[in-house]
């Protein structure tokens, strides 16, 4: 048999993903709330292959109504930085990594997250890869991040802390753990692609002769 087989489902239920193992990161994670504390971050980050990179905003529960991004996440496979922008400056070093076409950041609904950090301050990304667009190369129909977890892991992420407030005077243990996951398992979900056969394409044909009319 063919090791170019699909070897990844297209859609799964809500009941199915539940029922699936949590994803957990459980390496460091280290809250960056001070000017100062963003040099030696940005230093770890800036030397790394490929990150995975998230968004959280407080919630606005009046229609029409959008908050500031409050938190900006960047994750290496082993450690995870929880950058929070209602505390500090955008500051040029965090740019320079979203600017920096050699690192590659990984996320999920990227543009969304972009427009988001350009209302606090203009640059120019590079280096960024979107999952909902490429995991449809692997017939992957799912978009959040949630199912694309589950699909291609095996592994389901929480979203118990979605909705809470993410500009608290200080994030709990348990919204920072959700914060770094959701950054995290965007680097699982992009080496398990790479190393995972795309499934063969069949040629598509210009026409079908079989049911034409015999030529008298």
């Amino acid at each position: 048999m063919s090791n170019r087989r699909k070897l990844f489902r297209s859609t799964i239920t809500n009941e199915e993903t539940a029922m699936l193992p949590a994803a957990e990161f459980r390496g460091p994670i280290t809250v960056v709330d001070t000017d100062e504390a963003v040099s030696a971050a940005c230093d770890y980050l800036s030397a790394q292959p490929l990150i995975g990179f998230d968004t959280e905003t407080r919630p606005s529960f009046r229609a029409g109504a959008m908050n500031r991004v409050a938190l900006l996440q960047l994750s290496s496979p082993d450690r995870c930085f929880l950058f929070r922008l209602n505390k500090i400056r955008f500051d040029k070093a965090i740019l320079r990594i979203l600017e920096d076409g050699h690192i590659l950041k990984i996320g999920a609904d990227v543009a969304g997250d972009l427009r988001a950090l350009h209302g606090i301050r203009h640059f120019r990304e590079a280096g960024f890869i979107d999952l909902q667009a490429l995991v449809s190369e692997w017939g992957v129909e799912e978009k959040s991040l949630r199912k694309m977890s589950a699909i291609v892991l095996g592994q389901r992420v929480s979203k118990a802390q979605r909705l809470s407030n993410w500009e608290a005077a200080q994030l709990t243990s348990r919204q920072q753990l959700y914060a770094a996951t959701d950054a995290w398992v965007c680097t699982l979900i992009y080496d398990r692609l790479q190393h995972t056969p795309k499934p063969k394409s069949k040629p598509r044909r210009t026409h079908d002769t079989a049911n034409l009319p015999a030529q008298g």
